[in-house]
């Protein structure tokens, strides 16, 4: 077996104990090994068990997690901060804005064509609350999933009146009824009005950038449609978060870009980074978060320590 290394200043405990599920523990092995026998096991997951708390926001964090650029790990940290906050003791609502469906897959949630969800919230304007479903990731983890029908919401949305302030209606109107403490909006790497109404509905952004290079790129155009929005739609959002990602110590290039995004935003980067890991790659193969599928690896670790950082982070402005 392959001992895990964790870059420089990582922990090297989570903040709390949470169990392996059934389908984790077949597949207990090195972090950097070849990975699991590929046989699919349908067992329910174990519910956590957890030995501290973090503390509850003094009203709700909605938080859009957005980069234009795709592979910077954008869905990955959207699953396990979630994850990580509602393991914490946090109610969480994981909106998932992609046509894609990623984050629905990673949170073990059904998102065929035909189950409705953020397409039916956006467009025919549905309650939230008539779609969201409990993720079997954590007892106080809820996802409003999206289907491939999402894809022809950019277009049908144009036509829509106050086209931009779909989600945020729907939201409002979900959270005057059923207090959440965090809403996490998962986007699509673009920059259409899918992630213009996450943009409009939230009120922190998390930017995850990946240690690689170009890692700056796409950034600055992201910042440009932030300056629009919370010029005219927005004027309480802010980019509150930024996340390196895809960490690997053992190069030279890591380190470097992120001493480069550390100048670029130097109070908004999290001390925790994201290590390069199988384990978080395989994870959503399996319909899990890296957290529940491997909770002791070095990507697990850390997105609780992200999870725990942001809250202990005051929100940027008051919701």
């Amino acid at each position: 077996m392959t001992s895990e290394v964790l870059p420089e200043g990582q922990p090297k405990e989570a903040p709390f104990h949470v169990k392996h599920s059934p389908r984790r523990q077949q597949f207990d092995r090195g972090e950097f090994d070849s990975g699991p026998v590929r046989t699919p096991l349908y067992e329910p997951r174990v519910s956590r068990e957890t030995t501290a708390a973090f503390p509850k926001p003094a009203s709700t964090r909605i938080i859009v997690i957005a980069n234009q650029k795709g592979g910077v790990g954008k869905t990955t940290t959207a699953v396990n901060v979630a994850v990580g906050l509602a393991l914490g003791g946090m109610d969480v609502l994981v909106v998932d804005m992609d046509p894609q469906g990623n984050a629905s897959t990673a949170l073990g949630i059904d998102h065929r064509p035909g189950i409705r969800g953020t397409y039916e919230v956006l467009i025919d304007g549905d309650d939230v609350a008539w779609h969201v479903v409990a993720s079997p990731e954590a007892p106080t983890l809820k996802v409003l999933p999206a289907t491939i029908d999402l894809a022809g919401a950019e277009l049908e949305l144009v036509s829509k009146e106050a086209r931009e302030r779909r989600l945020e209606t729907a939201i409002d109107a979900y959270l005057a009824e059923r207090p959440t403490d965090y809403v996490i909006l998962d986007c699509p790497p673009s920059l259409g009005l899918l992630t213009v109404n996450a943009l409009v509905a939230a009120r922190e952004i998390l930017i995850p950038i990946q240690c690689e290079y170009y890692a700056l790129e796409g950034v600055s155009q992201l910042a440009r449609t932030i300056e629009i929005v919370s010029r005219g739609l927005n004027t309480r959002l802010e980019i509150s978060t930024v996340l390196l990602t895809m960490y690997d110590g053992r190069t030279r290039l890591s380190p470097q870009v992120a001493d480069e995004v550390r100048r670029y935003f130097p109070t908004e980067t999290l001390a925790t980074v994201i290590p390069r890991s199988v384990r978080v790659s395989e994870a959503p193969s399996y319909g899990q978060s890296v957290i529940t599928y491997h909770a002791g690896s070095a990507g697990a670790v850390a997105y609780l320590r992200v999870a725990e950082e942001i809250t202990q982070r005051a929100e940027t402005r008051t919701a």
